[in-house]
């Protein structure tokens, strides 16, 4: 795991791996209409392993803030009724559960 002042942050393997899971779930029609074009750049970005600047890294801690929540609405979770959630695609192209514990070590101030 690199987490280097100034940038060049390289998600770990758990976190490729979750946003490779979203971008299936994004093909198979499943991230909900209101899915942004920034969520699917960032599980692009992230499923191919590329490094995120300090100012990606920034948003990725912002988006897991303000989201939070919505790992208790229904469908979250795996052997829920509507499982995956649009919130749960969303998540996971954001690097799941791994990204918010990886974004949570990184130096960004």
């Amino acid at each position: 795991m690199t987490a280097t002042k100034g940038g060049g942050h390289t998600p770990p393997q758990g976190v490729q791996e979750a946003a490779q899971r979203a971008r299936r779930w994004i093909e198979d029609g499943k991230a909900g209409e209101n899915f942004t074009d920034t969520g699917r750049e960032r599980a692009r970005q992230l499923a191919n392993g590329e490094s995120l600047t300090d100012a990606e890294a920034k948003k990725m801690r912002a988006y897991f803030s303000r989201h939070a929540v919505d790992k208790d609405a229904e469908g979250f979770t795996r052997g829920t009724d509507g499982f995956p959630s649009p919130g749960r695609v969303a998540w996971d192209a954001w690097g799941g559960d791994p990204g918010e514990r990886w974004i949570g070590t990184l130096d960004l101030d």
